[in-house]
Parts: structure tokens; C-alpha cells; sequence
């Protein structure tokens, strides 16, 4: 991690942004993690652009090697010549300055929804640690830019959809390089505004962009990258979420916990889904396995869960190092060696670590979806578990006749559970060829980034569901056995429960405590496991 205090006071017109800001990550030669661009996207660090005379001359160095060619009339692809097919096409030395301009103008085709203010925070941060590993012969300046729009929280307004993952995300990273000099629009404090008009009161120039500049800018895998980042930590906390959530319905359920044994487990040496299991274990109340009367075995989605749940967090290692080793290079090309002065010309803007990466963490998490559809469908039906009303309804007397509980819940849940589930077809077998044949085998990494957010927006409305199923759940098991022991852990975590659901007696519209449970499981209010 490159987190740390900072002790720099923020200017003037930026203050609103930096008094939320508690830490730094710092930008240098030096490695990122998932979790700087995390804090970075959620306002927790701010961006900060090494001061190392050692950092910057090296960059400076790149910048200056390419000048130093251009003055002897060296050939370089996308600076003196067209871009991708139009390679063969040379550019006169008096256009030559205006053709990074063309190019993130001529990009500007991009539609569907815009980035949010997290993606797009996290884009210009992955985008930044792209450049500042010093291969990309821009200017310390254009990185300085960068950093100040982080600083000042002016977020281009970048359209999610036009990118097919190489040559990099061309589309949407014009909407950066178009506000970097002052074009297009920008999002300040949840205002569109021209990017002219907040560079101007934020106290920044616009650009004038150097001969490679626009392709640096343009030319690499920083959105999929960023969304990415994000994807992880949000399937890295649903993978805890839903092992909670089990252990809270097996406790509804009147399960087994003879089914997550340590023995037993370890006969399976998959570390993650031993992990699953040892949680189970800790939340499971005491002496729950000893008890008399249990079924021998439970069913699939209780007995099997950590099996479930283990694929994502055996997955989540692969993962990281995936994300982590794109966040960490130079995504672009051509490379510049400034240092043996050379032009390498390379593919290293396609996307195919993270389009592996999304296509397998999709189709984990809408596992997850379908491992709480089915443990919610076993919890309201009186058929299977064992003793509780149907449909969990707390009503009682006469007007239990007319109370439905949660039945409507259920079939939403499955609806947004099929939505997952036929979202999980991996985007990177759909490879387009593009760009007269230039582009002819790409990755449709930010497709599958897209996607796999969209997977974890779903299977998230499934945990709220099953978060309102289970409280309820544990809270009749309650009600019917006053000698139940809960374990530490459940007893807290429906404490927490309690402050946002009341139990449900008469029946009520449940969509305002599941949008206030998303919002707390996006902010991981509730502490887990270690």
C-alpha cells in the first residue's frame, strides 16, 4: 500500500474535496495495489504526484528522446504518422502538433450511461499510474494534470460504452484527454459543467498536448483496469457477505453445522473454501452440532455453501495478481526506452488479463446470486424449514390470513438472480475485427469489466434480500426455540439488522430497507471477519 498522511494544506478552491481526505496514495516507478485505487475512487486518498527529482527526471527524459527524434526526422508511429491502420500515412512536419488533438476528437463517439464519480476517480487513477512508470514519453506536466483534476474532483464525463478493449479504451479515455485541454465536460459536484469553465476557476491551464500525448493518454487499458479494481473489492466483501448469510440461514433452517467440520474440510485442500467453512464455523452457535433431532443431511445450498463460495475466494488471489500486474505496467504503445532510446513498437494496450479476470469473477459471483435464490426459496416455504411460517410472516391471530411476509421478496430475488445468471457469458470469446482489419483480435476487457459490475449490482440486491430474509429468519427461530444460543458474531450482526429492519408483521413495502441495506454493503458498514 502506498497510503500515508498528508500534511499538505489544501488550496482554497479546493477544500470542500481534501477535507475528506485522510491519506495519500503517492504516484511514482513503485507498485499500486487494488486498495490505493479503491480509496482514491471513494474519496479516502488523495492523488499526489511524486516530488522525486529522480521520478521526474525520468519522465522527463522519455519527453525529451522524443523531441531529440523528431528534430532528426525520425519516423514514430502515431506521432509523425497516422494511427492504427493509418500508419502508412506520414503527417507534415507543420500538422505534426495538431494530430494528438484529431485523435481524441475524432474519438469522441462514445454512448451509454457515464462513468460514475468512483469509475471515473479510479480511471484517472489508473490511467496515471500507467504514465508515470515512464514509458509513455509524456510530459511531468500532462501528469500533473491528471493529478489535478483528482485534486480539484473535476471527473470528465465519460460514456461507459465504445470500447472493444485494444487498441486500449480509445473511446472513452478521449473524454480525459479532451478535458485535459480544456474540451468537453466535466462533472463538479454532481453539476455538468464545461471543462474550459472548471479548469479556469480551479486555477489549470488547459493543455496543449505533445506530439505523443494523446496516444498516451488514449492508448491503454485504464478504464477496464479501474473498473476492475473495483469489481475486486466489492466481490471480495460479497464473498464474506454471503458466508454470514449463510451461517444465519443455516441457523433458520435449524441446520447442521456438522457440515463444516474442520476434519472434514480438511481432506479438501482448497485454502479458500477451508476459510469458508472455519467462518461458518465461528459463526455457528455453540454446541449447534450436538444438538438432537437434525436432518443427516442439508441441503445443497446450506451443505455445500463454502464449496460455492470457495470458487470466488480461491479465485480472488489469481484475480488480484491479474489487476494488480495491468494496474502496474505501461499499457501502451508505442513503448518508449528513453533510456537506451528506442521506439518498441507492441499490442501491451490489449486487455486480455482483465478480460479473463472479469469473465471468471462474473461468473463466480452469480453463483453467489443463486446460492442465496435457493437457501431464501428453502426459508419461506413451510415444507422445508422446519417449523417456520410460510413465507417467514410474523403476523399472527386472525390477520395472519391476509399477511404475505415475504413472498414477493423471493420473487424478486429471482428475478434479479436470472439477471445475473444470463449475464455470466464471457465477453472475450465475442473478439470483433475492427478498424480495417488492423484491430483484428481484441479483447472486449471493458465489456467484460461492465458486465461483471452489473453482476455484482444484482447478486448485491440478492444479499439485501436475503439480509431482510434471514434477520427475519433467525428472529422467528427465536421466537419458536427462546433457548437458542447465538454465537458472538450473529448476536452483532443482528444488532446491526435490527437498527435498519423491524420484523415484518403486517405486511409493508420492503424497497426502502433494501436500498438502505445496498448502500450500507457498499460502504461495508459491517465489520465481518479478520
Amino acid at each position: 500500500m502506498h497510503l500515508a498522511d498528508s500534511t499538505s494544506s489544501p488550496a482554497q478552491v479546493q477544500s470542500h474535496v481534501q477535507s475528506q481526505v485522510q491519506s495519500h496514495v503517492q504516484f511514482d516507478r513503485s507498485r499500486l495495489t487494488i486498495e490505493d485505487i479503491v480509496a482514491i475512487a471513494h474519496r479516502k486518498a488523495q492523488a499526489k504526484l511524486s516530488n522525486d527529482a529522480g521520478f521526474r527526471a525520468a519522465i522527463t527524459r522519455g519527453a525529451d528522446f522524443l523531441d531529440r527524434l523528431l528534430r532528426e526526422d525520425g519516423t514514430i508511429y502515431g506521432v509523425t504518422t497516422g494511427y492504427g491502420d493509418s500508419c502508412t500515412v506520414n503527417i507534415p512536419a507543420d500538422l505534426v502538433d495538431e494530430l494528438p488533438h484529431h485523435l481524441y476528437t475524432y474519438h469522441g463517439c462514445g454512448l451509454g450511461q457515464y462513468l460514475t464519480t468512483e469509475q471515473t476517480r479510479a480511471v484517472l487513477a489508473a490511467r496515471l499510474a500507467s504514465l508515470s512508470k515512464g514509458f509513455s514519453g509524456v510530459s511531468i506536466e500532462l501528469l500533473e494534470q491528471i493529478a489535478g483534476l483528482l485534486d480539484a474532483d473535476l471527473l470528465p464525463l465519460i460514456p461507459a460504452e465504445g470500447s472493444v478493449g485494444a487498441s486500449g479504451d480509445l473511446t472513452p479515455l478521449s473524454y480525459l484527454a479532451a478535458v485535459l485541454c480544456g474540451e468537453r465536460e466535466v462533472l463538479r459536484d454532481g453539476v455538468s459543467i464545461s471543462a474550459a469553465q472548471a479548469l479556469q476557476e480551479a486555477g489549470m491551464q488547459p493543455l496543449r498536448l505533445r506530439p505523443k500525448e494523446g496516444l498516451a493518454i488514449m492508448n491503454g487499458t485504464a478504464v477496464m483496469t479501474a473498473l476492475a479494481c473495483l469489481a475486486y473489492d466489492r466481490a471480495a466483501y460479497l464473498s464474506q457477505l454471503t458466508t454470514r448469510i449463510t451461517a444465519m440461514a443455516s441457523i433458520t433452517l435449524d441446520g447442521n453445522a456438522h457440515h463444516f467440520d474442520e476434519t472434514l474440510f480438511s481432506v479438501k485442500p482448497h485454502a479458500g473454501m477451508q476459510n469458508i467453512a472455519a467462518w461458518l464455523r465461528q459463526d455457528l452457535p455453540a454446541g449447534a452440532a450436538e444438538r438432537n433431532g437434525k436432518r443427516l443431511q442439508d441441503r445443497y445450498s446450506i451443505r455445500c455453501a463454502p464449496h460455492v463460495i470457495g470458487v470466488l475466494a480461491d479465485a480472488l488471489p489469481f484475480f488480484r495478481t491479474s489487476i494488480e500486474n495491468e494496474l502496474n505496467s505501461a499499457n501502451d504503445n508505442p513503448i518508449i526506452d528513453a533510456e537506451n532510446e528506442r521506439v518498441l513498437h507492441g499490442g501491451h494496450f490489449y486487455g486480455g488479463h482483465i478480460a479473463f479476470a472479469m469473465d471468471g469473477m462474473k461468473n463466480a459471483v452469480a453463483n453467489l446470486a443463486d446460492l442465496m435464490d435457493r437457501q431464501m426459496a428453502l426459508m419461506v416455504d413451510s415444507r422445508y424449514n422446519h417449523g417456520l411460517p410460510a413465507n417467514l410472516s410474523g403476523m399472527q391471530g386472525p390477520r395472519a390470513a391476509i399477511n404475505h411476509g415475504l413472498k414477493a421478496l423471493q420473487i424478486s430475488a429471482s428475478a434479479w438472480t436470472a439477471e445475473a445468471l444470463k449475464l455470466t457469458m464471457p465477453a472475450s470469446v465475442f473478439s470483433r475485427s475492427t478498424e480495417c482489419h488492423n484491430q483484428d483480435k481484441v479483447s472486449m476487457g471493458t465489456i467484460a469489466a461492465r458486465d461483471c459490475l452489473r453482476v455484482l449490482e444484482l447478486t448485491e440486491q440478492v444479499a439485501a434480500a436475503l439480509l431482510i430474509t434471514v434477520r427475519q429468519g433467525v428472529w422467528l427461530r427465536q421466537q419458536t426455540n427462546p433457548e437458542l444460543t447465538l454465537s458472538p458474531a450473529i448476536t452483532h450482526m443482528m444488532q446491526a439488522l435490527e437498527t435498519q429492519i423491524a420484523p415484518i408483521q403486517e405486511d409493508r413495502r420492503l424497497d426502502p430497507e433494501l436500498r438502505e441495506l445496498l448502500v450500507s454493503m457498499r460502504q461495508q458498514t459491517w465489520t465481518l471477519y479478520a
